[in-house]
C-alpha cells in the first residue's frame, strides 16, 4: 500500500484527527492530534492493509519558535514492507501525550528516552522515569534552550570543546 492510500483510508477512519500529509519526502508523514495517537497507532497495526507490527522509532523535535514540541513515531511493517511516520504536536510548557506502550512493547524505552531529554510526559506510561541522565537532572538537553549546570554532583560540567582541541 503506498503512504497516500494509508494515510486516505486513516483519515476516513478518523476524520478531523488526522491531517497534513506529506508523501513526496523520504519519510512519508502525516500529523495526528495527541488525544487521538493510541487509536490511530492501534488501528495502523491491527488493519490488516498497513499492518504496522513495529514502532522502529519514536522521538521528538523542539520547535521553539513555534512553542511546541513535536513527538514523531517511525512505523514499519514487515508484512507490507512499507514504512510511515506519525507526528504530534505539543505545547512546550507542558508536554503531555499518552503512551503506545500498550500498542508496541518497544514504545518504553523509547518514551523513557524523550521523557529524559525532551521533558514530555507520556501518560499511562509503566515507568516513566529518566533513562539516560541520573534522576536529580536538571532540565532537558534536548530542548534548544537548555543551559547546561556548570557541574553535577561536585564535579565540572565544563570542558574545552573537542574540535579547537583536535585543530591544535
Amino acid at each position: 500500500m503506498e503512504a497516500k492510500e494509508i494515510y486516505a483510508k486513516t483519515e476516513r477512519q478518523f476524520p478531523g484527527k488526522v491531517s497534513g500529509f506529506k508523501g513526496d519526502v523520504f519519510d512519508p508523514y502525516f500529523q495526528v492530534e495527541p488525544q487521538a495517537i493510541v487509536e490511530v497507532c492501534r488501528y495502523l497495526r491491527d488493519d490488516p492493509e498497513s499492518k504496522f507490527e513495529v514502532l522502529s522509532d519514536l522521538t521528538a523535535v523542539d520547535l521553539p519558535k513555534e512553542n511546541k514540541l513535536q513527538v514523531v513515531y517511525h512505523l514499519f511493517s514487515y508484512s507490507h514492507r512499507h514504512a510511515m511516520v506519525l507526528k504530534a504536536d505539543l505545547p512546550r510548557e507542558e508536554p503531555h501525550i499518552s503512551t503506545v506502550e500498550n500498542v508496541w512493547e518497544a514504545a518504553n524505552w523509547f518514551e523513557r528516552e524523550v521523557f529524559d531529554l525532551f521533558g514530555v510526559n507520556f501518560e499511562g506510561h509503566s515507568d516513566l522515569r529518566r533513562i539516560l541522565l541520573p534522576e536529580d537532572w536538571v532540565g532537558h538537553p534536548l530542548r534548544k534552550d537548555y543551559v547546561e549546570q556548570e557541574e553535577y554532583d561536585g564535579i565540572s560540567t565544563q570542558r574545552e570543546p573537542l574540535v579547537e582541541k583536535l585543530l591544535r
